[in-house]
């Protein structure tokens, strides 16, 4: 692992290799865009479960244990599942590890808990700490909602720069070595806050994160964004991804050639989700089915991924605080 003294990415040595991922949504995902790109989609949102929670702890262990089975290991072989979704203390990635048995770091990034997993699994192999991870998140719309927001029983009416938290959960198996992607490059984020407050508009309040990770992400290795085919965000939606655009364009750099969010790829426009995506699971179902099959067909050979979080709380908006946010990358080439 190579990274200089002040910069936030890191150059792997040895770069991971993603071998195999899944993914696991529920009836509005699979109604979308990428209907073609899923493992497995749900009839309901509870799966013949007693609670959303307890679904979206059942996704998880699905999508974990299906993406270790698609790359023909065993459970055993993994050293380390590195996870984590939207609710408190981590409630539904816990009870979901409980079926797995494997060694277990919890992760909070809110949304940007899969590319940080991608990000700490990466280091821990190219350090020589491991030789299979696994990394995977989760979230539930219902779930999330109940948290974050009103019981969807309450019929509360969205504002339209609000976004639809989805209802899935992606895992990718993370290996030292064998066929795919490799994990070359990474940038580990740092808290923005520009003081907005609104928990529904939340594409607006991580925009300036991301953008200043891909900025850092430029800076640091030298590449200029046209080294990429694509590079995606993991949740902004409609409004942040244009603001990212914006933002770019004041520094002088065209972004929109090869840029798209993962919270505009999910649902159409007929589906209403307003302004687009979010949750765990926008980044990760994204990732594990429509970009990993890109890429892994050659029709994609760089690709740079950023994860994008929203960490604010129900007890940091009631106490009338602003929304921190924070977005991490990972670069993968075939």
């Amino acid at each position: 692992m190579n990274k200089k003294r002040g910069q936030q990415s890191i150059i792997f040595a040895s770069p991971p290799v993603i071998t195999s991922t899944a993914n696991i949504v529920g009836p509005m995902e699979g109604d979308g865009l990428l209907t073609e790109f899923y493992d497995r989609i749900l009839s309901d949102t509870l799966d013949n479960n007693s609670s959303w929670e307890q679904c979206e702890s059942a996704m998880m262990e699905w999508a974990i244990k299906t993406a270790v089975t698609k790359e023909t290991s065993a459970i055993d072989d993994v050293d380390y599942v590195l996870a984590g979704d939207l609710l408190n203390q981590l409630m539904s990635t816990h009870f979901a590890l409980r079926g797995v048995g494997r060694p277990f770091l919890g992760l909070y990034g809110a949304c940007s808990t899969m590319v940080e997993g991608m990000l700490v699994g990466s280091t821990l192999i190219d350090g020589g700490f491991a030789n299979k991870i696994v990394a995977a998140a989760s979230s539930h719309h219902d779930a999330a909602e109940r948290q974050y927001r009103f019981p969807t029983e309450q019929g509360v009416q969205r504002p339209m720069v609000s976004q639809w938290t989805v209802t899935g959960s992606g895992a990718a198996v993370i290996s030292a070595i064998g066929n795919g992607p490799r994990i070359t490059a990474a940038t580990v984020g740092k808290i923005v806050d520009m003081g907005l407050k609104d928990p529904n508009a939340m594409g607006p309040a991580m925009a300036p994160a991301a953008v200043d990770t891909l900025w850092h992400h430029f800076e640091d290795s030298g590449r200029q964004p046209d080294y990429y085919d694509m590079i995606y965000t993991g949740d902004l939606g409609s409004v942040g991804k244009a603001l990212v655009i914006e933002l770019f364009k004041e520094k002088g750099v065209d972004l929109s050639a090869n840029y798209e969010d993962c919270g505009c790829m999910i649902f159409s426009k007929d589906q209403d989700p307003h302004a687009g995506a979010s949750g765990c699971a926008s980044s990760a179902i994204v990732f594990t089915g429509y970009i990993y099959r890109l890429l892994m067909q050659q029709k994609l050979h760089r690709i740079l991924l950023v994860g994008t979080g929203s960490l604010h709380s129900t007890t940091s908006y009631q106490q009338k605080e602003s929304i921190p946010c924070i977005a991490h990358a990972v670069a993968l080439e075939m």
